[in-house]
């Protein structure tokens, strides 16, 4: 069957083909929210306990994408090419999306609070 000789048919094929695929990334995306957000928090020893919540706050404000992509890159220490691989992103995207996510969070909690918090992991 040629596509021109039913162009209805063809038509149809394309819009559920879309629709498909438009299912399947908003299935993978909610896997993600949940996955990410499904461990419970870990208690924080140490003298920057009064931090946590702010940063928590802060972090729960940004858009999922940049929340993840700072996450999984500065508290987790995974590499850009392993984020992607995580989110199923472009290692681009990772480096954007964290720059966005770590200005957002200087906006919110300020540069020194949020120079401190990547110092720190510098540090460990």
């Amino acid at each position: 069957m040629r596509q021109a000789d039913h162009p209805l048919a063809y038509a149809r094929g394309v819009v559920a083909n879309l629709a498909r695929g438009r299912i399947r990334s908003a299935v993978r995306e909610r896997r993600r929210i949940t996955l990410f957000w499904s461990r419970s928090p870990e208690k924080a020893e140490g003298p920057d306990m009064a931090a946590v919540p702010d940063v928590r706050a802060a972090l729960a404000r940004l858009p999922f994408r940049k929340r993840a992509c700072v996450v999984l890159r500065h508290a987790l220490d995974l590499p850009e090419k392993d984020t992607a691989a995580a989110l199923g992103v472009s290692v681009g995207t990772v480096k954007s999306q964290t720059s966005k996510g770590m200005a957002e969070l200087e906006g919110i909690l300020g540069a020194r609070a949020v120079g401190d918090l990547v110092a720190g992991r510098r540090n460990r």
